[in-house]
């Protein structure tokens, strides 16, 4: 009887933690884009310190979770750029630790985020010997988010992006005009707006 009574307490509470993880990640998902995008640029240093130790403690509340993960390396890698400087190079280190991780967890987590974000923080910071920045790769990474998740407004985004940056002007055309005729996601309205204007600005240069 006892195991029957633990086997109705598991199968109650999953479904708990599983809508409280889910919540959490959208909380923190719709703060980073508010941060992003609707703050002026000199208010967002701060804005992401504060968010990024509400990450580590989203990671800490759900060890083993690949989720939690991902999205303490994109809250680091934004804070890192909102900042700049040398003082950036620590956050990117510790932002590329905690994607790194959460692919060792699943890395089709999230749509394969991960990837998305680790090939970005490959091609644009600095290589050695000041940072770990390598274009091949980047490149590696990012094909394998657009293995996962080849309509996604994020992959084709960065890998258009990084294909612009590399001088292959006609096809990070076709990668961006895919980013911005991708399907929104629900509930990331304010991203995928100022995602939409990251690329009208990237196209707006070929």
């Amino acid at each position: 009887m006892r195991w029957m009574v633990l086997m109705m307490v598991w199968v109650t509470a999953t479904p708990l933690w599983a809508a409280a993880l889910a919540a959490e990640l959208a909380d923190i998902q719709h703060r980073w884009a508010e941060i992003q995008y609707q703050l002026p640029e000199d208010e967002r240093e701060k804005a992401f310190e504060k968010l990024a130790s509400e990450a580590e403690q989203f990671v800490a509340d759900y060890p083993n979770r690949a989720e939690p993960l991902i999205w303490q390396g994109i809250v680091l890698s934004t804070y890192a750029g909102a900042r700049g400087g040398l003082g950036a190079l620590g956050l990117v280190k510790d932002a590329r630790k905690s994607l790194e991780a959460a692919i060792a967890i699943d890395d089709r987590a999230l749509h394969g985020s991960a990837y998305t974000s680790l090939g970005s923080l490959y091609y644009q910071v600095p290589g050695w010997p000041l940072s770990f920045g390598d274009d091949k790769q980047a490149q590696q990474y990012l094909q394998k988010a657009l293995a996962i998740n080849p309509e996604g407004i994020d992959p084709n985004y960065f890998f258009g992006d990084f294909l612009l940056e590399q001088g292959e002007e006609a096809r990070a055309r076709i990668y961006l005009n895919k980013a911005l005729n991708a399907q929104p996601r629900p509930g990331r309205g304010i991203a995928d707006g100022g995602r939409r204007q990251e690329i009208s600005d990237r196209l707006g240069k070929l």
